[in-house]
């Protein structure tokens, strides 16, 4: 299985004829390889799996897969320490 996780674009470059970018997940910065969505602009969210964005999204689309991302990372660890979740 594949989890592509939502970034936001805030910086675009070339490197050596591959268009690249510099993404921020939630306060993680990492280079990112965007030449799959030619067109992405500054500001825009991606999907990205193993470095690589793979399609874009709106802010909207992007906040709520954090929001879901963030309640099932919760509800893990509420588990691991034998608390109900629910």
């Amino acid at each position: 299985m594949c989890l592509g996780i939502p970034g936001k674009i805030i910086r675009l470059y070339d490197l050596d004829g591959t268009a690249m970018a510099n993404v921020d997940f939630g306060g993680v910065q990492q280079e990112v390889c965007v030449a799959a969505v030619p067109g992405v602009q500054l500001g825009q969210y991606v999907i990205v799996h193993a470095g690589f964005a793979l399609n874009m999204l709106s802010e909207e689309e992007a906040q709520e897969t954090m929001r879901l991302l963030k309640e099932i990372a919760e509800f893990n660890q509420a588990e691991e320490k034998g608390e109900s979740a629910i």
